[in-house]
């Protein structure tokens, strides 16, 4: 697709180049969706937008949102000090939305924004690392911002109902290789637009996940494919043919068909923490991802449609015997070929696409 030009008015009036019209349409549809069915936002509440113009996708959203929630208060974080803005932050009351569109993400000095926010009981929708995904990745991302209630909440509850009851897992990907989780799984957490009865309403954008990882980490075992991991920069780092992983016991024992970046993560996560561990489970639901459609953004990424694990001891979600919450240091997502995925004798993944 080619991308035209287009153009915002900054807040000096002057003009700057922006995704085409078609695309701030489509984001604001899919963001009134999100705005309307996951947060249940109405006029009765306050909304503010803390946004930045440095990069095209940033604009784009931004252009959106004014479309979407035009009663909104917004506040150029460029032209504002962190305390102004924390201040207007600061005036909204429980329930109340807040946006928050980043080229990168936003320091406001001690303050960890989100944390906060939802400390307060405020909605939050959070868009980082923007600037990460220029001209064609920013429309796959506008993409990604779609909602469909009935997939993301039928397919998330219906995975999570088969992994709590799975007495095992197992996961095909391709060639003779196959990862076994030879025992059952934590409780598994949602990632799917619906907070009710969550403690935080709201996170990071665009969604779709469904994660878990095994009860005993050491009764994990085999082979496993991946075809893009996270590099030292965060960014998505596809090599030209998949690297395998030989597992055992739950760490990484070996890797065959490896590249110097990927070779780099494992020395680095091998010198502070001895061994590489391997603890998240991911579900990924989100069908504007895939192993063909990319884009740089590892945290954005992560929602592809398949399955993910993470390299690492750091995994806060869940407490196990012998790791202390804040101990480990490293948490790399890598993807898996998957070509099936079992849980217990159920295949909930083939072909692609969950079946649930």
């Amino acid at each position: 697709m080619t991308i035209a030009n287009a153009t915002i008015t900054d807040a000096t009036g002057g003009l700057i180049p922006a995704l085409p019209d078609s695309a701030v349409l489509t984001a604001a549809h899919h963001l009134n969706q999100v705005v309307k069915i996951c947060f249940s936002h109405t006029v009765e509440h306050r909304a503010i937008v803390v946004f930045d113009l440095r990069s095209d996708l940033a604009m784009a959203l931004t252009s959106a949102y004014r479309q979407c929630l035009p009663d909104a208060m917004f506040i150029d974080f460029d032209q504002h000090s962190p305390e102004h803005v924390m201040t207007s932050l600061n005036a909204l009351q429980a329930g109340d939305l807040v946006v928050l569109v980043q080229t990168t993400n936003f320091r406001m000095d001690a303050y960890r924004v989100r944390v906060e926010l939802f400390k307060r009981e405020l909605k939050v929708i959070e868009h980082p690392h923007l600037g990460r995904m220029p001209a064609e990745q920013a429309l796959i991302y506008i993409d990604s911002l779609a909602y469909d209630e009935q997939y993301y909440r039928g397919v998330g509850r219906g995975l999570k109902q088969l992994i709590d009851q799975a007495p095992f897992g197992v996961l095909d990907s391709g060639e003779g290789a196959e990862l076994v989780y030879a025992c059952p799984f934590e409780d598994a957490k949602l990632n799917i637009g619906d907070y009710s009865g969550m403690k935080n309403w709201g996170g990071q954008f665009p969604i779709g996940e469904v994660f878990t990882e095994a009860k005993d980490l050491e009764a994990v075992n085999g082979k496993v494919r991946i075809f893009v991991f996270g590099d030292t920069s965060f960014s998505v780092n596809q090599p030209a043919s998949p690297i395998t992983l030989v597992i055992e016991r739950g760490q990484v024992v070996s890797v065959l068909d490896s590249t110097p970046e990927f070779d780099e993560v494992i020395a680095k996560i091998k010198e502070d923490e001895q061994v590489v561990w391997v603890r998240e489970l991911g579900f990924g639901l989100n069908r504007s991802f895939n192993r063909e459609r990319t884009v740089s953004d590892i945290g954005t990424y992560e929602r592809m449609c398949g399955i993910h694990l993470s390299l690492g001891a750091k995994h806060g979600i869940y407490g196990k015997p012998n790791f202390k919450r804040g101990d480990g240091k490293y948490h790399v997502d890598v993807f898996a070929v998957t070509e099936s995925v079992r849980l217990g004798e159920q295949v909930v993944y083939k072909d692609g696409a969950w079946i649930v």
